[in-house]
């Protein structure tokens, strides 16, 4: 059985899911932001694998408001952000390990 999961509901600055085996995770909406996997984030390789990791700024009033969400074929999150960012897809195995309480979160 793939987990997933069966509520997600914000409750202040942090986002609460309640997993199909029964788990609950708790990620700070920040966190969660300044995690996002998307190549705009991120970055993505070249041809040889190099990845230039893009400068992200944030905007304190907007982009750690979490607006909206989507569930994306049965395997990933999409956050709609408050300054409209968008193209981060955080897969549920992802969401897991970053709400485990030893995950490595990228420095402010």
């Amino acid at each position: 059985m793939q987990i997933a999961p069966d509520d997600i509901q914000v409750a202040g600055t942090d986002l609460a899911i309640h997993w199909t085996d029964g788990g609950e995770s708790y990620l700070g909406l920040e966190a969660l932001r300044r995690a996002c996997p998307c190549a705009g984030c991120c970055g993505e390789p070249d041809v040889t694998g190099h990845i230039d990791k893009p400068r992200v700024s944030y905007d304190p009033t907007r982009s750690f408001e979490l607006r909206s969400y989507g569930i994306l074929g049965g395997y990933a999150f999409q956050p709609l952000w408050g300054d409209g960012h968008a193209t981060g897809l955080y897969s549920f195995e992802l969401l897991r390990r970053l709400a485990a309480p030893d995950a490595q979160h990228p420095p402010a």
